[in-house]
């Protein structure tokens, strides 16, 4: 890499090494804000993209990594975090919780211990690729390393219709 990683950058990559994982990011300088984004920069489909969604449930703020062809059902994410509310957080409280901006949220490294539901569509791919802390920067992740680096909960999260 011939330029300097992005602090947030660091603390992912350093978050993985904590959890005996090693990965590689990349840098996209025109941005991955979507999936469609992420997925054409990056030369993947779009399900394999991790969306990394942040909402509150009864109160608690919670994250769902969603497969990038998928939306999430809200009320199938209060289901699964055992509440009976779900609701959107602004940008300031994505950042408060993750310490990252909303389009960077990776699912490592988070500023605070929040609780994760893993959209099961993910599981079909052999890597998938998630926001490494800010807009422009990725990382390949295998599913059930996803799943076990980030102690996350496989549940039905998919909007249907």
């Amino acid at each position: 890499m011939s330029d300097q990683l992005h602090p947030n950058v660091v603390r992912v990559v350093d978050a993985a090494s904590a959890r005996g994982l090693t990965i590689s990011t990349r840098r996209f300088p025109e941005g991955t804000k979507t999936a469609a984004d992420a997925a054409a920069a990056i030369g993947v489909t779009v399900g394999q993209i991790v969306k990394s969604l942040v909402f509150g449930v009864d109160g608690e703020i919670v994250m769902a990594l969603v497969s990038g062809s998928n939306q999430l059902d809200e009320t199938k994410l209060a289901v699964a975090a055992g509440g009976a509310k779900c609701t959107r957080v602004d940008a300031d409280a994505v950042r408060q919780a993750t310490g990252y901006p909303i389009g960077g949220v990776p699912p490592l490294g988070l500023a605070t211990q929040m609780r994760i539901f893993i959209d099961p569509d993910l599981l079909q791919y052999d890597e998938v690729w998630a926001a490494a802390g800010t807009w422009n920067d990725v990382f390949a992740i295998k599913p059930d390393s996803l799943v076990l680096s980030t102690g996350g909960l496989i549940a039905d999260l998919k909007r249907h219709g």
